[in-house]
C-alpha cells in the first residue's frame, strides 16, 4: 500500500464498530502495510462483529474496552504489555453523545448531556495517551510512535444538529495540540483527521445526515464526497514514516469542502 512498509510494528486502534467504521477503513490500511494490530469492542454485543473483522487482519488481538471505565483502560494496555513490545501507532475513533443532544437547540443541550459526550469523545483521548505514551516513546533504536484520532468541520465551525459533538470535536483537537506539545520530547507525534461526512454508523445518528451529504458534495471543490478508504489512506501517511515531520495538525480530508466560503 503506497509503499509503506510497516512489517514489525504494532498499532491499537479503538473505535471499530462495523466494516463501514473509519476506525476499520484505518485498521486495513495499516494491516496491509504490515503492522500487527490490536481491535477493541464496547460490551458483549459489539465483540462478534469486531472479532468477525479481525478475522481478516494478520495476527490480530481483541480486547474489550470501555473508554470510561479506567479499571478496563488499566487492563487493555497491562495486556497490550504483555502481547506487544511496543506501540507505533494508535487510532482513536470514539464518539458518542446522546439522541437528544443531537436535534433541536443547542441551547438545551442537558448538564449530563455535555458531560457525557466530552467525556466519550475527547477526554478518552486524554485517557487513553496516560496509559499509552510509555509504550509509545523514542528509544535509541526505535522512532517515537504516532497518533491519529477522528474530528469534523464542526470543531471550526457551527453546523445545523451537530451540536454538543462540535464541541466535543472542538476539545478534541485542543487536546492533540496540547498532547503534541507535551510528548514531543518522547518523540510521539499527534494528530487529527477531519474527515468529510461518510455513511458510518455513527453518522447517521445524525438529524438530518442524507441533507449534509448533499450539501457537502455540492459544495466541495471535489464535487463530492469523500470516501472511507481516502480517510484510511491519509491517516495511514500520518502514521508511518512519511508523516514524520507532522504533529498537532488537523488534516481535512473532505474533498476540499472546508476551504470554502459562500
Amino acid at each position: 500500500m503506497l509503499g509503506i512498509d510497516l512489517e514489525g510494528r504494532c498499532g491499537l486502534v479503538l473505535g471499530v464498530a462495523n466494516h463501514r467504521s473509519l476506525a476499520w477503513a484505518v485498521a486495513e490500511r495499516l494491516n496491509e502495510a504490515g503492522m500487527r494490530l490490536c481491535l477493541t469492542y464496547l460490551g458483549d454485543r459489539m465483540k462478534p462483529k469486531v472479532e468477525a473483522l479481525a478475522e481478516k487482519l494478520n495476527d490480530p488481538l481483541v480486547l474489550p474496552c470501555d473508554v470510561t471505565d479506567d479499571a478496563e483502560l488499566d487492563r487493555l494496555f497491562e495486556t497490550l504489555g504483555q502481547e506487544m513490545p511496543r506501540l507505533d501507532a494508535l487510532v482513536h475513533s470514539v464518539a458518542f453523545a446522546q439522541k437528544e443532544d443531537l436535534t433541536g437547540a443547542y441551547r438545551n443541550t442537558s448538564r449530563e448531556g455535555w458531560r457525557v459526550a466530552l467525556e466519550i469523545s475527547a477526554y478518552s483521548l486524554v485517557a487513553v495517551m496516560g496509559r499509552a505514551a510509555p509504550m509509545m516513546a523514542a528509544t535509541e533504536d526505535q522512532p517515537g510512535g504516532s497518533v491519529v484520532t477522528m474530528s469534523y468541520v464542526a470543531a471550526e465551525r457551527a453546523i445545523p444538529n451537530y451540536n454538543v459533538m462540535g464541541s466535543a470535536k472542538a476539545a478534541l483537537e485542543h487536546a492533540v495540540r496540547q498532547l503534541a506539545l507535551e510528548l514531543g520530547p518522547q518523540g510521539i507525534r499527534v494528530n487529527a483527521v477531519s474527515a468529510g461526512p461518510v455513511n458510518t454508523l455513527s453518522a447517521r445518528g445524525l438529524g438530518d445526515f442524507n441533507v449534509m451529504l448533499t450539501h457537502h458534495r455540492e459544495k466541495a471543490c471535489l464535487k463530492r464526497n469523500v470516501e472511507a478508504r481516502e480517510v484510511g489512506d491519509a491517516s495511514l501517511f500520518l502514521l508511518s514514516d512519511l508523516g514524520s515531520g507532522i504533529t498537532g495538525e488537523t488534516l481535512h480530508v473532505d474533498a476540499g469542502y472546508s476551504i470554502v466560503g459562500f
